[in-house]
């Protein structure tokens, strides 16, 4: 029995996927009332609970082989630092602890290219920079740094886990949207046209959840691997999106500093509508960063090998073509 945390997340569902795909009997944890549509039809257990309450976690890892770890909070919003910390730190030592209780033998936390130290422009990104509680950038990152340290503390006590840090992920089964998801639902239906003059390394999601499962099969305990794919350039992306929907929009290039600027404002209305905002000044820092990462250390480990992001990018378009076009329901 396989137990997967944050199982309708959209790493989270498609890994279901893959794990149901390979023949494994999967238990998702979910919070009471939470949408299950994500997991429809995959016949699996499914058991309500809260990474913040040990006695739910300690039921779900009960007969368990293995859990992946995805339960967590994502949230670049004004104000969100002690909820994240709640829910990113305080939910992994308890998943850590009950793995660690329940004689678990093998835990795979996804945590966050964003949990490592922050690096200066142009620097390559690889798993000997140290993960940091101070120097990662943004309360998310921090967040996700500090709950890497609470498995590396279960490690010490005998716990066998190995981490996973994926780089920007899209793709297709991303049901709520992410914060890139609605950037292609935007885009699609004519409703954004300011396209950052910068690049990122993007990764799909399915590839991600193969990287998981490669970690649990082949991974070495207490080894952190970076699951990223291929850098291009917002332009290029978008571009690419036009040639598929066989539309051409009127955009306009935003420069960096420009976006910091926007940034700034976009911070103030979060703040005053209490709304999540799609990007913020320390997003845009990543962008104008440059950052470079590779995954050959994921390939030459486990075997890892994403596919081209032009097939990412279609598979992409085309399930929120379907969401926008009334055929896939989107969850609450």
């Amino acid at each position: 029995m396989v137990l997967v945390t944050g199982g309708t997340g959209h790493i989270g569902n498609v890994l279901v996927r893959e794990l149901v795909e390979s023949g494994e009997r999967v238990r998702t944890l979910v919070l009471p009332g939470e949408d299950i549509m994500p997991l429809a039809g995959l016949g699996v257990e499914i058991l309500e609970g809260n990474i913040l309450d040990r006695e739910t976690l300690d039921a779900a890892c009960k007969d368990v082989d293995s859990v992946y770890h995805l339960a967590g909070m994502i949230s670049i919003k004004p104000g969100q630092d002690e909820l994240l910390q709640r829910v990113n730190v305080e939910g992994t030592r308890n998943v850590v602890q009950a793995c660690l209780d329940n004689n678990v033998k093998r835990m795979v936390f996804t945590s966050s290219i964003h949990a490592y130290q922050y690096l200066s422009k142009n620097m390559v990104l690889n798993e000997e920079v140290p993960f940091s509680p101070d120097r990662a950038l943004g309360e998310y990152g921090k967040s996700k740094a500090r709950a890497t340290m609470e498995v590396f503390e279960g490690i010490k006590k005998g716990l066998d886990a190995v981490i996973v840090c994926p780089a920007a992920v899209i793709g297709p089964y991303d049901y709520r949207p992410s914060k890139l998801g609605q950037l292609f639902m935007k885009f699609i239906m004519g409703k954004f046209r300011f396209i950052p003059e910068a690049s990122y390394n993007f990764v799909d999601v399915r590839d991600v959840a193969r990287g998981a499962v490669l970690a649990c099969k082949n991974g070495v305990c207490g080894e952190s691997y970076i699951l990223c794919g291929e850098e291009l350039t917002f332009g290029r992306v978008f571009a690419q999106v036009e040639k598929l929907i066989q539309k051409t929009f009127r955009k306009v290039s935003v420069p960096i500093w420009m976006c910091k600027l926007g940034a700034f404002f976009v911070n103030l209305f979060s703040s005053l509508s209490k709304k999540e905002p799609l990007f913020t000044q320390e997003s845009v820092t990543v962008l104008e960063s440059g950052q470079k990462m590779t995954y050959s250390k994921a390939q030459k480990k486990l075997g890892f090998s994403p596919r081209p992001l032009i097939e990412t990018i279609r598979d992409t378009v085309a399930w929120f073509g379907g969401m926008i076009n009334g055929k896939r329901k989107k969850t609450v």
